[in-house]
């Protein structure tokens, strides 16, 4: 079957429109036997491109499709009346959007997987305002709570240019009109979003959550109610204005645990200049998304082609127990990437380099332990998205990338670290071996990229500790001693990596747990202890 046509299904659900080889593919209608009805583009018997649906219980979704879901810009408008504008990934709320419910509140964040999650504002219908951070649809962590009469930050004015149009009926403007009006809804959602002094940094890496939304969802963003003024004790009240209208709060997973007014002027974000300070402590420091034109961009790419080159060659290779030749500088894969390309590699948009893997069944091997999946892991640093760069937080002078998911951290590496590295993988690798489920820092590939003038640049791939659903409240950095392994008080806040005797807890754990752990680190002091005997003996 190949032109326009129709179907008609036993069932009672029928096509009408464009079809290619045998496949539904090009722009129709389809109605389902449940009644839903859509109209736009398709490819292979799937929805992809643009299109709207109208479900069998009257909810409606406009916008962009790919392989039979939402995924793009899209509009969302649920049967009640409360209406999702933003961005889609495989069916589900995913970037940046703004929901908007009947009452009139309105929610301007990041979404994941249909939360709110990362930083955003909710305006209210009285007129009040909270900017601060999501965590799976929770508020979680710091952010200002402004009453209704406060003066609101000069950049938060999304909601209304953004919810109050509405994007025109597919039954009454056709497809053409469609893709018109919602790409004038898109550009006019970049315009409006002009909020880069207070979104500047992105969300710390174990932030929290917001509310969950199904496609029947009714459900109202609930307004704080703890709206009274604790006390106004502490603010300065010369100019005769006896009410506070702005609080700092803290949040823990949606529960507000504290509340402190602050006075008219120090309490507001006319610059967004206030917030984005608070925002940088939470996030530890600056973090950018790795740009065409940054300095780090070429160097991003190489790594990124790299990467996907040498774990796409060892994925194939069945799996086997490592040799002692796997191991050591010896051990490796070097390549020539030339940017037109070349017999066994691809052309590329960055500058010519030369590539070396180190090791990499056993790093391989380790991934597979670590229950990392190979095309997830090519996915999470190698995809369409780039990776974020982060300042040293250490002495080390290092260089740290972040993949966009937050799973995996790169450091570059001096060449004394990397040798030090390899001769300590063998031993690493056996006690991975022999205890699955060790927190040990997790290592899954090292590499270098040379560039031209003989440049070198080496990186190692870790797994992220701070990637988690847990808000994290504290950080300590452990090394075992007691020499200047301490933090003066004065310069103590929520983001402060503390040290060994700033650690004054006692933790209660399970009896199974705490044999296990005992059993490990009395096996990892004999160990630790032969090792001695035999360097002295030696």
């Amino acid at each position: 079957m190949s032109g326009r046509g129709a179907i008609q299904w036993p069932s009672g659900a029928s096509y009408d429109g464009d079809l290619c080889g045998g496949f539904i593919d090009g722009t129709g209608s389809f109605k389902g036997v449940d009644g839903s009805v859509y109209k736009g583009s398709w490819r292979m018997n799937r929805k992809h491109g643009m299109g709207t649906m109208v479900y069998a219980n009257d909810d409606t979704y406009e916008g962009l499709w790919n392989e039979g879901l939402p995924d793009g810009f899209g509009k969302y408008t649920w049967v009640d009346g409360n209406i999702y504008i933003g961005l889609w990934k495989s069916g589900k709320m995913n970037g940046r959007g703004v929901m908007q419910w009947t009452n009139g509140d309105t929610l301007d964040c990041n979404w994941l997987n249909g939360l709110a999650h990362g930083k955003g504002f909710c305006k209210y219908a009285s007129g009040a305002c909270y900017i601060g951070t999501w965590d799976r649809g929770l508020k979680d962590g710091h952010g200002m709570f402004y009453q209704p009469g406060s003066k609101m930050p000069c950049n938060l004015e999304v909601s209304e240019c953004v919810t109050d149009h509405d994007v025109s009926s597919s039954s009454s403007s056709g497809n053409e009109n469609i893709n018109s009006s919602l790409l004038f809804l898109f550009q006019k959602l970049c315009n409006t979003w002009r909020l880069h002094s207070i979104f500047h940094w992105p969300r710390r890496i174990s932030n929290g959550t917001t509310p969950v939304f199904d496609d029947n969802s009714g459900n109202n963003l609930s307004q704080d109610s703890s709206t009274v003024p604790l006390t106004t004790d502490n603010c300065v009240q010369d100019s005769g204005v006896d009410k506070v209208l702005v609080y700092e709060r803290e949040y823990v997973q949606g529960v507000l645990i504290s509340e402190n007014p602050k006075c008219h002027d120090s309490g507001m974000l006319d610059s967004g200049k206030t917030q984005e300070h608070t925002w940088q402590m939470q996030t530890g420091g600056p973090m950018e998304t790795i740009y065409k034109g940054h300095r780090s961009y070429y160097l991003m790419l190489n790594l990124q082609l790299g990467i996907r080159y040498t774990v796409g060659k060892i994925t194939p290779v069945p799996l086997r127990e490592v040799r002692s030749n796997d191991f050591g500088p010896r051990a490796r894969i070097r390549m020539y990437f030339p940017t037109e390309g070349s017999q066994y590699t691809p052309p590329h948009c960055s500058v010519n380099f030369f590539w070396k893997d180190y090791c990499p069944m056993v790093f391989r091997n380790l991934r597979e332990m670590f229950h990392i999946d190979a095309a997830d892991y090519m996915m999470s640093i190698c995809g369409d998205d780039s990776l974020k760069e982060l300042s040293s937080p250490g002495k080390s002078g290092s260089i740290f990338y972040l993949s966009q998911d937050e799973r995996f951290v790169i450091k570059t590496l001096r060449k004394t670290e990397l040798k030090i590295l390899l001769k300590m993988l063998p031993k690493y690798y056996n006690h991975v071996r022999a205890y699955d489920n060790t927190l040990i820092t997790k290592f899954f590939g090292v590499h270098r990229i040379t560039l031209k003038g003989g440049r070198k640049v080496r990186f190692v791939v870790m797994g992220n500790m701070f990637c988690t659903e847990l808000r994290i409240h504290r950080k300590y950095d452990l090394k075992g001693s007691t020499q200047g392994r301490s933090t003066k008080k004065q310069n103590i806040n929520e983001n402060t990596t503390l040290k060994d005797l700033d650690l004054s807890y006692v933790f209660h754990v399970d009896k199974p747990w705490r044999d296990a752990l005992f059993r490990r680190s009395t096996s990892h002091y004999i160990k630790k202890k032969e090792t001695d005997k035999s360097s002295k003996a030696g």
